[in-house]
């Protein structure tokens, strides 16, 4: 007689990861407004500053959609402050203890990066100095050329599921699960070719000390 086995369904996301994710919105909003406020520049001030139409500053002003690191990446630059700025405090425990749920974390967009690709920041640093940003990344799509990345510090990858070719400078390598890639993030670096999908990766840049 042959042995049935039962698959049990996944289990929905807890009822407070996307109150998290709202609460993350109200204060990064709040904090952009009052960062506008300090510096007397009116909505259309920032929108010429930073290159983020009017109507999206007032939505995430308002917490009515989650901005993209792109996006906060030009608030953050027209407003004078760090990225890690506009997060600063959010929840802050004792010991200073992130806790991030599966499937849960900040969703980014990376320049040059369209559907398929998947970057939840892991952990989000609340202070003027960023020591580094784990991000966990799917890539599902393999038809997309993906540009060249470059940025201060180190990178490490490690390989979780799935298999590609990974380019740095001019050299290639090929990873697979298991697989991890250490390199300097100033010479230019990116996926050259998806082997195998989906891929998922653990991405960690550490950035160089920087003073307040």
């Amino acid at each position: 007689m042959a042995s049935t086995t039962s698959r049990k369904k996944p289990l929905p996301p807890t009822a407070d990861e996307p109150s998290q994710v709202k609460a993350l919105d109200q204060h990064i909003g709040a904090t952009v407004h009052a960062l506008r406020s300090r510096r007397a520049m009116t909505i259309a001030d920032l929108s010429r500053r930073s290159g983020v139409s009017a109507g999206m500053l007032s939505k995430i002003e308002n917490a009515q959609v989650s901005a993209s690191l792109e996006t906060l990446l030009s608030l953050s630059r027209a407003l004078g402050v760090g990225v890690a700025d506009l997060m600063h405090e959010f929840q802050a425990r004792e010991g200073d203890v992130q806790f991030v749920p599966k499937n849960g974390g900040l969703e980014v967009i990376r320049r040059g990066t369209k559907k398929g690709h998947t970057y939840r920041l892991l952990f989000s640093h609340r202070g003027p100095r960023k020591p580094f940003e784990p991000f966990l990344v799917t890539l599902n799509d393999a038809s997309e050329v993906f540009p060249s990345f470059k940025h201060k510090g180190l990178e490490f990858i490690h390989i979780l599921q799935g298999k590609l070719r990974y380019r740095h400078g001019d050299q290639t390598f090929m990873l697979a699960p298991g697989d991890s890639i250490t390199f300097d993030g100033d010479v230019p670096h990116g996926p050259d070719a998806l082997i195998k999908l989906p891929i998922v990766m653990l991405a960690i840049m550490v950035y160089p000390d920087a003073k307040e």
